[in-house]
């Protein structure tokens, strides 16, 4: 076998140092979460962070997989659809995510087939090492450019052959760097066995008797526990594992994700990651963080939000709406509760059922399973006078609810739903027409919008121009613009050339607060910069509350 030449020490970013966080023992354990709270840290020392996302399936990305099996797909500027983790990421550092953020299987395979069809590999034999290998490391030190730590996250289990490629890739990179410029933090589960009382470690011995086989040795292990972890659990697990006894770190469960960073660095688990890559920092800067948990914890009031959708079962289909919730409340001092409303109950039971609501959010979507029962509720909103908030989907289907029954429209439809309807209200934006692939043709990533001046939008925003993220097909038909217009809906918010809707909103004197936007705000939003449309979304449900006396 021909091994090619090694990626060296001389061409890594000078001052980059890695953090490889993996998991074991079974998925799920929120090593995206650890990561991310390991950025903030690191940040709040002082340091420039790059978070990375290393996916092992094959799928290219994350956009054609259902949101009942992988969660919701993040979305970055640069139009990337990635993992939900990134978003983690955004919310926790303020380093924006770019697509060298996230890697799939299915993006280095492809990468490395095309170099062979052009024949860069002058007729080598193709193989997982050194190719595909070769392609990740590429990868990570693409992410790592102007960044003083990278925090490189591998999906997946430890022993899954999917992970494999991942794993020895991130194993050859720690070799060629040095080991006092990579570190490996693995996070593993400790379960509690209530027929025996107590904590079992046998779960994270052979997760690291795992990792060991394949040729890493954890630096730093993260342990998630549902129960506190004595010292003596500590000192078997540092025994049996080979770790230092001040690098088993506890990870409990939080009441809020918010917690995490401050948990971590009372148990000094950024000090460890700073001893082992020998980085010279502050202390912490957390009061901010303090704040923003003491907030969600001990709110001064409390506000029930309904999100009529149709993954009511499944919080992580809308993962980023739900934080950007949490977000607009810190910023009115006021703890959300969130209930997640299945649009086909409302057409089965009515949409009575939303009474006891604060305030209404359509989210985005596909499909027409559900939207019945979602103008349904935006109906209901808009004739009682509640606070309505569609996003994407959300803001077309206010569109529509609008030309039916305000507008005279009775028959306006969405070709997303009915191909060949009569009265188009929304409609397949024009590039869109010939789109046979289902991958990565949204259109997506980051969009200039003007705001009409004297309008909700505008003093939401609090400015004229503003920049926001897409993910979809259809648009705002402007052949019913005038008709609509005159019917009293006003479109709020027009691309820099005027030819695409953007936002749209009912005057002040029909409604309090209805407004819809075809982007999606919640991918922008952190606990540290909570996102305007949700600021005065939350205030709009406080406002209601308290008239309806709740």
């Amino acid at each position: 076998m021909t091994v090619r030449e090694p990626v060296r020490r001389r061409n890594t970013p000078k001052r980059t140092k890695f953090i490889f966080v993996t998991g074991g023992v079974v998925s799920s354990l929120g090593k995206g979460l650890c990561a991310a709270s390991m950025g903030a840290l690191l940040e709040n020392r002082g340091l420039n962070v790059g978070l990375q996302k290393l996916d092992p399936y094959l799928n290219v990305d994350p956009g054609t997989m259902s949101p009942t099996q992988h969660g919701e797909v993040f979305v970055t500027d640069d139009g990337a659809e990635t993992d939900l983790d990134l978003g983690h990421y955004e919310r926790f550092v303020s380093r924006r995510m770019s697509r060298h953020s996230n890697y799939t299987s299915g993006q280095i395979y492809q990468a490395v087939l095309e170099k062979e069809r052009k024949g860069d590999y002058l007729g080598q034999t193709v193989q997982v090492i050194p190719h595909v290998t070769n392609e990740i490391k590429q990868a990570i030190l693409k992410a790592a450019e102007g960044t003083d730590v990278l925090i490189c996250e591998i999906g997946g289990t430890v022993g899954d052959i999917e992970s494999l490629p991942f794993l020895e890739a991130v194993r050859q990179l720690r070799f060629e760097l040095g080991a006092d410029n990579a570190a490996f933090v693995h996070l593993t589960l400790l379960p509690y066995l209530p027929t025996a009382g107590e904590i079992k470690t046998k779960p994270t011995q052979h997760s690291v008797m795992k990792m060991r086989e394949i040729g890493i040795q954890p630096d730093i292990l993260v342990c998630r526990s549902s129960h506190p972890i004595e010292a003596d659990i500590r000192e078997k697990i540092a025994l049996f594992t080979n770790v230092a006894l001040t690098h088993v770190v506890p990870m409990l469960d939080a009441d809020t994700i918010y917690d995490v960073p401050l948990m971590l660095h009372e148990t000094r688990l950024d000090d460890a990651v700073c001893e082992l890559l020998n980085i010279w920092s502050r202390e912490p800067q957390l009061d901010e963080w303090r704040r923003i948990v003491d907030v969600i914890k001990h709110p001064a009031h409390q506000v029930k939000i309904g999100v009529v959708g149709k993954y009511t079962d499944l919080h992580e289909s809308y993962k980023s709406l739900s934080e950007a919730l949490v977000h607009g409340g810190i910023a009115n001092n006021a703890g959300v509760e969130t209930e997640f409303v299945d649009a086909e109950q409302i057409s089965a039971r009515g949409p009575g059922m939303l009474a006891e609501l604060d305030a209404i959010l359509v989210p985005g979507g596909f499909g027409e399973r559900g939207s019945a029962g979602k103008i349904e509720a935006i109906r209901w909103a808009r004739e009682n006078k509640v606070p309505l908030f569609g996003i994407c989907l959300g803001m077309q289907l206010a569109v529509i609810e609008y030309a039916r029954h305000v507008a005279g429209i009775e028959d306006a439809q969405s070709t997303e739903f009915e191909a060949s309807a009569d009265q188009p209200v929304i409609a397949l934006m024009d590039e869109q027409q010939d789109v046979t692939h289902k991958g990565g043709t949204m259109r997506l990533g980051a969009y200039d919008c003007e705001l009409v001046p004297n309008t909700l939008a505008r003093r939401i925003y609090g400015a004229a121009h503003i920049r926001e993220r897409h993910r979809h097909r259809w648009e705002f038909n402007n052949s019913y613009r005038e008709r609509l217009s005159e019917a009293g809906l006003i479109l709020c918010g027009l691309s820099p050339d005027g030819t695409l809707v953007e936002m749209v909103e009912l005057p002040a004197h029909a409604h309090p607060y209805f407004i819809g936007c075809q982007f999606h705000p919640e991918f922008k939003s952190r606990p540290t910069a909570p996102h305007p449309l949700f600021t005065a979304f939350i205030a709009a449900a406080l406002d209601h509350g308290k008239r309806r006396g709740a």
